[in-house]
């Protein structure tokens, strides 16, 4: 059913350029007839373009994982109260960009920061094509402001890490070894009632990934607080994991044909993959230079020309 539902949304795409196309022809011949004005003309133009602009962007999206859902985490940079309420901002822009296009978003974690924003935020986004937008935003952004907890009023430049890996579901095969597991109980915070604080619902996992190629072994430890439930905590921490395993299994095998992203930066502090300056109203992404001066904009979720220059340069890169 889901293969069905995606061919007939290509054919659908198609009827639809063809139906624009014709009007756009139509409406040229009325031109030439003086029955139409030379802006009715331009009009039908601006819709077929913008549709043929939106199909070309989804048709980057040809990788497996693109189709499915995401699990984004942010995690505040060093700095205290300032990275953290940084944290906090691009929680919110993700979740209005989210909103937008009409994906269901899920907190799973959240972790309040010592006196205003956040230290870290796991939210689980689900709809068509959602990693495949969001997988663009995976790395560290800076952002260069006053601040306003600074008594100096000084410049001040913060970072959060933004980390995106594939929602998987039931159409994808994990392998998760039970030995590897264990798991630890608290009491959850924030909002869920006063039964959160009172029980421990929260679930702390902890999974020992060996790298199959290389034998390296870490420690992948995946925190849920999303409901006053232990038992469907536990079930989506487990999910959780194994989205990240997929994630990584997907990793092994851009490396073993040798796919590197030229241009794509490591994440890490010091190798930001977007700045926003405040102060000079400018957000600009480092990878493919694209810049906008809307800063206003950004932060309330307006981020599709980001993602769509960073499609546009790189997912074909991907598929070669």
């Amino acid at each position: 059913m889901r293969k069905v539902k995606d061919l007939r949304k290509w054919i659908a795409y198609y009827d639809e350029a063809e139906r624009l196309v014709e009007e756009v022809a139509l409406a040229l011949e009325y031109y030439k007839e003086e029955i139409t004005t030379e802006e009715e003309v331009d009009d039908a133009y601006r819709r077929a373009i913008h549709l043929f602009e939106e199909v070309e962007l989804k048709n980057m999206l040809r990788a497996e994982e693109d189709n499915l859902g995401a699990v984004l985490k942010i995690n505040a940079g060093a700095g205290g109260t300032e990275s953290q309420d940084w944290a906090s901002m691009l929680a919110r822009m993700y979740a209005r960009w989210c909103d937008k296009q009409g994906y269901k978003t899920t907190i799973t974690n959240w972790q309040d920061g010592d006196e205003a924003g956040i230290k870290t935020m796991t939210m689980q986004v689900e709809g068509d094509q959602a990693y495949g937008f969001l997988k663009s935003e995976t790395g560290v952004h800076r952002l260069v402001r006053i601040s306003p907890y600074n008594a100096q009023g000084k410049r001040m430049t913060s970072f959060a890490s933004v980390f995106v890996v594939p929602l998987v579901d039931d159409t994808i095969e994990v392998e998760v070894n039970p030995a590897n597991m264990s798991w630890d109980t608290f009491r959850s915070s924030g909002a869920g009632g006063q039964n959160v604080n009172k029980v421990e619902t929260g679930v702390r996992l902890r999974y020992k990934y060996k790298d199959p190629d290389t034998g390296e072994e870490e420690e992948i430890i995946i925190e849920n607080t999303e409901t006053r439930s232990q038992t469907d905590n536990r079930e989506n921490a487990l999910r959780l994991l194994r989205s990240q395993l997929y994630d990584k299994e997907l990793e092994r095998r851009r490396k073993a044909q040798a796919e590197v992203e030229a241009g794509k930066k490591k994440i890490e502090w010091g190798a930001q993959i977007r700045s926003y300056v405040f102060d000079d109203r400018r957000v600009k992404d480092h990878r493919t230079g694209y810049q906008t001066s809307n800063v206003t904009a950004v932060m309330d979720g307006d981020i599709d020309e980001f993602i769509k220059a960073y499609l546009m340069e790189f997912a074909g890169k991907d598929e070669e």
